[in-house]
């Protein structure tokens, strides 16, 4: 798996059950390359967050390694796995989870500004995602005065900015009409292509990951190659 952005070693994952211990996921590899965009299909509760959340430092795995560019995100401490996840790793999930306090720019913005970078500079980077989105005319607009779509869209933005060298996605476009769903997965591939972001999204929507460049399937724990062809 060498020149993968983001890998995944034998990562096994297991909770408390009624009955005992369940293991969700039990020895997975992955790789994902810079630019790529991988798509991971699975029934409900097989698993998918939970390795999104592993592979984002969100959660730590029973065994196992999650490596971004190479280093380890559990081989350092709490400090320096949060630098790592601000710095390389970019989230949206099914909801968007916008600050309701916050205008769309300064939702966008607040990433870069956690990260020292000047007032000026976050907002200019923060706009000009929100315009690629087709959000020119929404900038100052709070998260209550957007439509579904619209929301969705500045999360995507607010993943993004800064470049991080991955994006995971959880359900990204689950709560949204098939139209504004295509257009929205059409951007997030162009964006990876041109910055050379990983991509790796979890999905229930075959048509769309049929556009991905490579299907997983996770099934009873393990990522398997999938063709929907």
């Amino acid at each position: 798996m060498s020149g993968m952005v983001l890998q995944a070693r034998d990562i096994w994952k297991s909770y408390q059950g009624p009955l005992g211990p369940v293991d969700v996921l039990r020895g997975v590899d992955l790789g994902v390359a810079r630019g790529e965009v991988v798509a991971l299909l699975g029934a409900s509760g097989v698993g998918k967050s939970t390795l999104l959340n592993v592979l984002g430092s969100l959660d730590a795995p029973d065994r196992g390694e999650a490596l971004l560019e190479g280093t380890s995100l559990f081989a350092v401490n709490a400090a320096g796995r949060a630098r790592m996840r601000n710095e390389g790793i970019g989230f949206v999930f099914q909801f968007h989870h916008l600050l309701p306090e916050f205008t769309a720019i300064e939702n966008v913005a607040m990433k870069l500004r956690l990260r020292g970078v000047p007032d000026a500079s976050a907002a200019e980077a923060s706009r000009a995602l929100l315009e690629r989105f087709g959000l020119a005319a929404r900038l100052h607009h709070a998260p209550d005065a957007l439509s579904g779509g619209e929301q969705q869209r500045v999360a995507v933005a607010r993943a993004l900015v800064g470049d991080p060298r991955v994006l995971l996605a959880d359900e990204p476009t689950g709560n949204l009409d098939p139209r504004t769903a295509s257009a929205l997965f059409e951007e997030l591939h162009t964006v990876a292509r041109e910055r050379g972001i990983a991509i790796l999204w979890a999905t229930h929507n075959e048509t769309l990951a049929r556009r991905s460049d490579r299907i997983l399937r996770l099934q009873e724990g393990k990522l398997v190659e999938a063709s929907l062809d």
